[in-house]
């Protein structure tokens, strides 16, 4: 009996442990496997906001404007004659301060008003007469350097009485001139003696102060005179006094007795300052090349700037600078064109160079 009753109890419990295992295995909520399928509703961004990125960072649109650059302040002169033409447009720049440089312009009436402050380097640049430049460089031992040709012939001879047909017709007459002991002096000495006529005992040559002084007394001439100046003050003249004329063109007849050309202008620099200054002075040449480009490709413009800077009235102006012979020679066509000049007056008198030929170091080679 009891072990009747023990197998009733074994039967029992064993069909309740199955009874609790059915009802775990069907639950009312089933867990389901994963799926590709479950997509986020909103596309994820590439990268967190927070997160690092390899990409750049925009600039935010409120960052402070770069100050601009300083201009570097440099002093430079120019002659109230031809040579100061190509310089004009540099000039107006300056003014409204959108040049380079910070330019401080003195316009001189004769090249002698210049010499003490090239070599002392108060002017450090300066256009002047051709051979005034080797001169200088002769006596300061290379104190100066010539960068560019800045003016080429603009000599003309004028007379009021057409008695001048060529260079002989010159014998015996007064010449009024000036740029005493400079290009324009041994320019007519050359070619005088070349056309043998004695400059000293043939002819009276007459150098007043500036060129303003010559076309003055010519243009208020009454009786014959004849006169040896550069453009524009050659246009001043024809138009205050009728009886002038052009006689002759210095470039024209220097060239059928030489195998060179009438360098009348150029631009020296102050050897030591261009040492110490080489990107200021290579700023000014830059904008020196579009000045004079500007000067001869927009005449009307440059005239009204010629009468704004008080270098010559714009009608004179606008007539003249087409026969200003204009340019920015630098390098070997400056050389070339320099030195085959300065031999001429070298060989004709050493003392129109300062004694001697200067050395090729007095040419500026960027």
């Amino acid at each position: 009996m009891k072990k009747a009753i023990a197998l009733l109890l074994c039967l029992v419990l064993a069909a309740a442990m199955i009874g609790c295992e059915q009802s775990g295995n069907n639950s009312s909520e089933p867990t389901k496997a994963p799926t590709s399928a479950a997509t986020p509703t909103v596309a994820p961004t590439d990268a967190p906001t927070d997160a690092p990125t390899d990409e750049p960072v925009a600039t935010p649109t409120t960052a402070p404007t770069e100050a601009p650059k300083e201009r570097t302040k440099v002093s430079v002169a120019v002659l109230k004659g031809p040579t100061a033409i190509g310089m004009l447009k540099l000039m107006s720049d300056d003014e409204t301060e959108t040049s380079a440089n910070d330019y401080d312009f003195t316009v001189a009436g004769a090249a002698d008003q210049l010499t003490a402050s090239i070599i002392k380097g108060d002017i450090p640049i300066a256009a002047v007469p051709c051979n005034l430049a080797a001169t200088l460089y002769n006596k300061t031992n290379g104190g100066v350097t010539i960068a560019a040709v800045n003016t080429l012939g603009v000599l003309y001879i004028l007379d009021t009485g057409d008695s001048v047909q060529s260079v002989a017709d010159l014998k015996g007459k007064t010449i009024y001139s000036t740029g005493a002991g400079t290009t324009p002096e041994y320019t007519l000495r050359h070619l005088l003696t070349t056309n043998g006529i004695d400059p000293d005992k043939d002819v009276t040559i007459v150098m007043l102060s500036e060129a303003s002084e010559v076309a003055a007394k010519m243009a208020a001439a009454e009786e014959e005179i004849v006169a040896m100046l550069p453009m524009p003050f050659v246009i001043s003249v024809l138009s205050q006094n009728e009886k002038a004329r052009i006689a002759l063109d210095v470039t024209k007849e220097w060239e059928k007795t030489n195998d060179s050309t009438v360098v009348t202008g150029v631009i020296v620099i102050n050897t030591q300052y261009l040492s110490d200054n080489k990107a200021t002075v290579d700023a000014f040449l830059d904008e020196y090349a579009v000045s004079t480009a500007y000067a001869t490709a927009n005449v009307d413009a440059t005239a009204e700037l010629a009468e704004h800077f008080d270098i010559f009235k714009a009608a004179v102006a606008k007539k003249a600078i087409p026969y200003c012979n204009i340019v920015c020679l630098t390098g070997a066509e400056m050389k070339s064109a320099v030195n085959a000049y300065l031999q001429v007056l070298f060989d004709a008198n050493p003392a129109s160079v300062g004694g001697s030929m200067p050395a090729d170091a007095i040419y500026y080679n960027r």
